[in-house]
């Protein structure tokens, strides 16, 4: 992985604040032996726990000001409810991935054991990644409408902290009995044209869905947005397509389309929700727009 970030110096103390969501998937498990490994790291912690996404927003502004950087422990949906904040305050942001997912700390590289990925934000290493934004709401990984949003708006969160990843299977099973397709138009480049599909989903990052890959090329620092559109006749069909979305090689399907640009506009018939990371935020008529090298993350060097 290209690495263009800088190190801090260790030799000075940095004051971190810790924002915890004890409602993330591995949320209960003991805080201890992070903190520990953070304190090691010539870091003074501060400890703010949440539960509903919004507040993480609400704590980065309040306290920015008695911070030197910003540590999200929560999911993916955690750590971009914090994106938006974390980038008018100007910190670094640092990832414990406590969540499901966690396809943002797999684009990274950051390690999913706690304590390790602990050493990572005390090790100090930073680089500069891109937001996307879907109507003003922060995603790092993917945003999509359709069948991922049907996914995440029936997704029972006792069911998805209690099974994880065959919590997800069950409800997508479900959500794929009943889907329909639906007419949309996208634009992009100045160019619109009509499809009827079953998901539209733009790219931010390189993972998302729990290791899919949005692109084979994509990366979370390419200063663009990767879109794909799931135009097949017959759902069914994707069982078929299952190892090229792993692999990020499903535009090779002709039922796919795909597209690359810096914004995209999404218009449906009816308002549809999107869902950001996992999290329904926005309903369509969508804008989609990267920000380049919006925020810097604490992440491996090499």
């Amino acid at each position: 992985m290209e690495h263009s970030g800088t190190q801090w110096n260790e030799a000075a103390t940095k004051r971190a604040l810790v924002l915890v969501n004890a409602k993330a998937r591995r949320g209960q498990e003991s805080m201890a032996p992070v903190l520990q490994r953070l304190e090691a790291g010539n870091l003074a912690v501060t400890v703010e726990p949440f539960e509903a996404l919004p507040e993480i927003a609400r704590d980065i502004v309040r306290l920015r000001k008695s911070a030197d950087l910003v540590v999200v422990c929560g999911g993916d949906g955690s750590v971009s409810s914090a994106a938006v904040a974390v980038m008018e305050s100007g910190l670094p942001m640092g990832i414990i991935p406590m969540g499901t997912a966690n396809d943002l700390a797999r684009t990274l590289e950051i390690p999913l054991e706690l304590v390790e990925a602990a050493g990572v934000i005390a090790r100090g290493d930073t680089r500069a990644i891109d937001i996307g934004t879907v109507n003003g709401h922060a995603f790092f990984n993917v945003a999509s409408i359709g069948l991922s949003a049907d996914l995440a708006g029936g997704l029972d969160p006792v069911l998805k902290r209690r099974f994880g990843r065959l919590g997800y299977a069950l409800a997508a099973m479900k959500v794929l009995a009943r889907a329909r397709p639906f007419a949309a138009t996208i634009a992009e480049n100045g160019k619109t044209i009509s499809v009827k599909t079953y998901q539209i989903a733009i790219g931010n990052g390189r993972h998302y869905g729990g290791g899919n890959v949005v692109e084979e090329t994509a990366r979370i620092d390419d200063g663009h947005l990767d879109l794909y559109s799931l135009e097949v006749s017959n759902l069914w069909k994707l069982a078929l397509m299952l190892r090229s979305f792993r692999s990020g090689r499903h535009g090779a399907w002709s039922e796919v389309r795909t597209a690359r640009s810096v914004e995209f506009d999404i218009k449906t018939r009816r308002p549809m929700p999107v869902n950001a990371d996992g999290e329904i935020v926005t309903s369509t008529p969508a804008h989609f727009k990267v920000h380049p090298n919006a925020i810097s993350v604490f992440a491996p060097a090499g």
